[in-house]
């Protein structure tokens, strides 16, 4: 499934990974040594709004993953998470506020207080 977002850019994942959170990735997995690794983004149930993000390094190339890279990182869905994270954009902030991976998922109609699950 190839889907053009918002921005234009055409993915097969369907998820946009801004030059931010690919960069902060990249420098992450150049700072492990390791290029046998894909960012995953996946969809399990829980958290009190009853879904719950994983955002993680992967060595596994599961049955169905959808795939696309990003500025030499390559970022992998599962086919269950798909439609899930269907036109989410994963950004990295870092402010005096916060830091660390943001995904900003126009599926998701609430989320809890903590911002840790959706629904």
């Amino acid at each position: 499934m190839t889907v053009q977002n918002e921005s234009g850019t055409t993915t097969t994942t369907g998820v946009l990974l801004t030059d931010a959170a690919a960069g902060k990735a990249k420098a992450l997995l150049d700072q492990e040594g390791r290029e046998d690794l894909s960012l995953r983004i996946a969809v399990q149930p829980g958290g009190c709004a009853g879904l719950r993000y994983q955002l993680f390094f992967d060595d596994r190339s599961l049955d169905g993953d959808l795939t696309d890279d990003f500025g030499g990182v390559t970022l992998a869905v599962d086919r269950m998470s798909a439609p899930y994270v269907g036109g989410a954009t994963i950004d990295f902030v870092d402010t005096i506020e916060k830091q660390g991976f943001t995904i900003d998922n126009p599926n998701a109609t609430g989320s809890c207080a903590c911002g840790d699950s959706f629904n």
